[in-house]
């Protein structure tokens, strides 16, 4: 009996010295469950970070050159490409021996302050917003990597030449002044007709057709009779008042100096062109009779058109008599004829809000014909050079014009401008700018959207400040 409880006792002992002998070190599937629950809990990493926080990431697994593996940020962290991670600690510590931090702003840009930290409902640490950050001047100030990110570029305004052009269609006419019609002034019969066709060119003095006509034949001959008659040919009133007559009716200068030549009145009278140019219309047919005012021949010369074009009512103030213009024609690609504006037609188009504005051009190669469409571009640009810049740098609200001055160091301020003309890309600032200053030209935007945030911002602090205060508004 004695032997049995001895043989008991060692073996409680022995179970008691095991069970704590595997406390003491886990079980391997307890192991195992442990490893598995940490790795469900850790996030899966969005990509890896250079382990000193420079700019270098990779989207897999990667070392540096020294051998130290890449830094796995999970997909819940804060990302910034501001700069290299800094310890709370240490930019605590900077800050404060810097500058003072004045309140806490809503993280998601939301007018909600705070003069201590706080996280928002999910779970946002608030923005800490420092003495120098929204100063009184209204200037904004954005940190190197936000204005690498939204890509701000600035330009200093400089003193340009503003080209406007304006542009407007119209259509090729022939000059009232260089159109000529052949037509008889007594009632004849057209003889003959020379090869001359419509659309033949024809030049000054070039026979155009042979016509009989009474009248004609009549004032000849008595003209003749007075040039040769002894009693009144020394009688120079007579012999001139019988060449006016002939003048009168219309025949041609050669006609009357090869009679007073040769003495004889011909039967027929030759007829020619009155001037250089193309013909236009040819109304006389051989054998044909022809009245008094019939138009016969319509001869136009074409080495000077006009250019009549319509322009728009608003552009209307910005042209003038004198401004040189450019005009392509449509026939014509590449090839550009320039020329002059010489009358703006004090009537407007009610229906088109247009006006007429007439154009000269040279013609030497007859290359422009009537009624051929064209395009003028009217230069109404100044001479002179002035301050400007990019249209792109101008935030136009319709009722306010601002552009956004480039103070340095990450600092812009907005200012107000007054505008002039606009042409090329360009915008004439007339006030509020002086050469050399610059402007911001690209994600102006968005650094205006940060001012009017900041500011918003602020109104809202100073306005919890005096409500904390007990300050009435």
């Amino acid at each position: 009996m004695t032997r049995n409880r001895l043989i008991g006792a060692a073996a409680a002992i022995l179970a008691a010295a095991g069970a704590g002998l595997f406390a003491g070190y886990p079980h391997p599937t307890d192991r195992a469950i442990v490893s598995v629950a940490r790795a469900a809990d850790t996030p899966a990493p969005l990509y890896y970070q250079e382990p000193d926080g420079k700019p270098f990431y990779s989207l897999t697994p990667k070392k540096t050159e020294d051998g130290r593996d890449y830094r796995a940020v999970p997909a819940g962290a804060d990302i910034s490409f501001d700069g290299p991670d800094q310890p709370a600690e240490m930019a605590a510590v900077e800050h404060k021996g810097d500058r003072r931090i004045k309140y806490y702003r809503n993280p998601m840009g939301l007018p909600d302050t705070s003069p201590a930290p706080k996280k928002d409902s999910m779970g946002m640490d608030y923005i800490p917003v420092y003495e120098g950050d929204d100063s009184d001047d209204g200037s904004v100030k954005l940190s190197p990597g936000k204005i690498q990110r939204t890509g701000v570029k600035s330009e200093s305004a400089e003193l340009r030449r503003i080209h406007t052009l304006v542009r407007a269609p119209g259509t090729i006419q022939l000059d009232e002044r260089r159109v000529s019609v052949v037509a008889m002034r007594a009632e004849s019969f057209v003889q003959k007709v020379a090869d001359v066709t419509t659309g033949s060119r024809v030049t000054k003095g070039q026979p155009l057709m042979e016509i009989y006509s009474s009248a004609v034949a009549s004032a000849a001959a008595e003209y003749l009779a007075t040039i040769t008659s002894k009693t009144t040919a020394s009688i120079e009133p007579y012999g001139r008042g019988s060449r006016q007559r002939l003048i009168n009716l219309d025949v041609p200068e050669p006609v009357i100096a090869e009679m007073e030549k040769s003495h004889t009145a011909p039967v027929t009278i030759q007829w020619s062109s009155p001037r250089d140019g193309i013909v236009l219309q040819r109304n006389a047919i051989e054998g044909m009779r022809a009245q008094p005012g019939d138009v016969l021949f319509r001869i136009a010369d074409i080495a000077l058109v006009w250019a009549t074009v319509d322009v728009a009512e608003r552009d209307l103030g910005s042209i003038a008599v004198g401004r040189p213009v450019k005009v392509r024609a449509r026939s014509y690609p590449g090839r550009e004829f320039e020329g002059r504006i010489s009358v703006i037609y004090p009537q407007l188009n009610k229906e088109t809000r247009t006006a007429r504005v007439r154009i000269e051009l040279a013609n030497a190669d007859s290359a422009l014909l009537p009624d051929m469409y064209v395009d003028a571009e009217i230069d109404t640009g100044n001479p002179a050079s002035v301050v400007a810049v990019t249209e792109s740098a101008v935030l136009d609200t319709g009722s306010r014009q601002a552009v956004l001055i480039d103070k340095g160091q990450g600092r812009f301020e907005p200012r107000e401008v007054k505008l002039g003309r606009r042409g090329g890309g360009y915008v004439e600032i007339r006030e509020g700018l002086a050469e050399g200053e610059a402007v911001v030209t690209a994600a102006n935007f968005l650094i205006d959207a940060e001012s009017n945030l900041k500011a918003a911002l602020k109104g809202f602090a100073e306005s919890s400040g005096d409500k904390a205060m007990g300050v009435k508004p």
